[in-house]
């Protein structure tokens, strides 16, 4: 039988399209990506992000106001979870946006 594994987490992040290789590098120095006997796993979709900037905002894209099309992409990874601030904290630090669209869900398999 084998040793427990600890449990993961899975990070999920919307990036324009140029940003992508600066974050990923960025969360897999920070520990994430890693599955087994393989390291630097991610899985990146390409599609279409919108967003209004409102009232205050300082937008790296687009006005106050208007309404935005972005060409993004999806950007998966895994991570253990003990290493969730770290990874967290380099998204946030890499990320061109003021506010990057994100979420973290808790691996029920692992």
């Amino acid at each position: 039988m084998s040793e427990p594994r600890e449990p993961l987490d899975v990070l999920v992040v919307y990036v324009p399209v140029a940003a992508t290789e600066d974050l990923l590098e960025a969360l897999f120095a920070a520990g994430a990506g890693a599955i087994g006997d393989y390291d630097r796993c991610a899985f990146v979709t390409r599609g279409r992000g919108r967003f209004r900037p409102l009232s205050g905002a300082d937008p790296t894209i687009g006005s106050v106001g208007a309404d935005e099309h972005v060409e993004e992409d999806r950007v998966e990874v895994t991570f253990p979870r003990s290493l969730r601030v770290q990874v967290v904290a380099a998204l946030r630090g890499a990320h061109p946006y003021e506010e990057p669209a994100f979420h973290v869900v808790e691996n029920a398999a692992s």
